[in-house]
């Protein structure tokens, strides 16, 4: 059982910090029963998560699973501050109200992968705002200016004489102190984290609290393109609240390259099954197709249901493989004729005229199933069916 647990704790994971330590507290547990704690660290910057942001939510699942309590920390703190890592620019801080919002809409999404009965949900603005002034100072003793620029991010934004704001030297240290209040056994975050991971161990040592957390870091999971990690701003994600038909169809958009990383960091089968149907499709057994239309229905099962899973299989199947119009289109209407880049935009199934304009230049525009090329085309009174690529519909009526 013990190898087990650590072969699938390993899975997928960039870099291990302590192994040993991970080893000792899953031991105790497989020989006494006795649990342990797995911090995460989320801010809640945006309402909805990706399942970029979902890979280490899988990672938790894991430790659950092998007796882990997971510490499922909201920085509503720290969001006040804003984390620099990764970023060229001061970030920009949110309301108060803005992190409530979101807070709300991250764990209810956090839950359809967690197990809720296993997981203490906290928040550092419960300890960190009671530091005060002596406790902030007596933290920011603790790391010299020298160390705090040897952060990737910061010595670029330093050397190019980019501004960085004093509190954001705070962001790692105050994320470092969440493990000392917290008493944290593991932590998990990206690999970009891996200096404020570290910085928990740290000062758990100077802290005194009897004990270093191990800090496993997970890698960033490409998007929908195969390069560029999953990011909204890209739009290249698969969200969590996609709609289901949305959601199956983006799986099954991604390359067979990209479907291994998915299957490793995103699907609950065990590394022994996986290895399995790579086998089958290596010999021709399995066709890749068929595999990830599969990981499409799991996907798609755990963020809605079964049956909306295989709902969402039957209408690509009628859309896609006979060429139909899905059965069910949003409908929109406008008042006089309409630029056919606005009305796309106007329909979401684009973002912007420019992205509308580009798309029609590669002919992955269509109006009632015929293909377009005029980027200046103005729709008259009418109905139409608006297309974009294989999956972007709306139906249009112009008074």
């Amino acid at each position: 059982m013990l190898e087990e647990a650590l072969r699938e704790i390993n899975r997928g994971s960039a870099e291990i910090i302590d192994i040993q330590r991970i080893e000792k507290l899953l031991t105790k547990y497989f020989e006494t029963g006795e649990t342990y704690t797995v911090k995460a660290g989320f801010d809640p910057t945006a309402p909805d998560l990706h399942l970029g942001h979902t890979v280490l939510l899988q990672k938790l699942a894991t430790f659950q699973k092998y007796g882990g309590r997971v510490q499922f920390l909201i920085g509503d703190f720290t969001a006040t501050i804003g984390d620099p890592t990764g970023k060229n620019t001061t970030r920009k801080v949110l309301s108060k109200n803005d992190i409530t919002k979101n807070i709300t809409s991250y764990t209810t999404q956090a839950f359809k992968i967690l197990d809720e009965s296993k997981t203490d949900i906290v928040y550092n603005n419960d300890w960190l705002e009671l530091l005060g002034a002596n406790g902030m100072l007596e933290l920011a003793s603790t790391l010299t200016v020298a160390r705090i620029l040897e952060r990737d991010d910061f010595s670029k934004r330093y050397t190019s004489n980019t501004p960085i704001a004093v509190s954001e030297f705070m962001y790692p240290l105050l994320q470092g102190y969440d493990s000392v209040h917290l008493k944290s056994d593991i932590e998990i975050g990206g690999t970009d984290q891996k200096f404020n991971l570290l910085m928990g161990r740290q000062l758990q040592k100077t802290y005194d609290v009897k004990k270093q957390q191990a800090v496993l870091m997970m890698p960033i999971l490409e998007g929908l393109d195969g390069v560029q990690k999953m990011s909204k701003s890209l739009n290249n994600y698969i969200g969590v609240t996609d709609a289901p038909n949305d959601m199956f169809g983006k799986v099954l958009s991604i390359n067979d390259e990209l479907m291994w990383r998915f299957f490793e960091l995103l699907s609950t089968k065990t590394l022994d099954e996986i290895s399995t149907i790579k086998s089958g499709v290596a010999d021709g057994s399995m066709h890749p197709k068929v595999v990830k239309e599969d990981l499409a229905i799991e996907i798609t099962t755990r963020y809605h249901s079964k049956e909306e899973a295989e709902r969402a299989k039957a209408e690509f199947d009628r859309v896609h493989a006979k060429s139909q119009i899905p059965t069910d289109i949003e409908e929109f209407s406008c008042e006089g004729k309409v630029w056919i880049a606005k009305a796309l935009v106007d329909c979401n199934i684009e973002p912007s005229t420019s992205q509308a304009r580009r798309d029609i230049k590669q002919g992955a525009v269509k109006i009632n199933q015929d293909k377009i090329s005029d980027i200046n085309l103005q729709l008259q009174s009418g109905s139409y069916i608006l297309q974009v690529g294989k999956r972007k519909f709306a139906k249009l009526k112009v008074n």
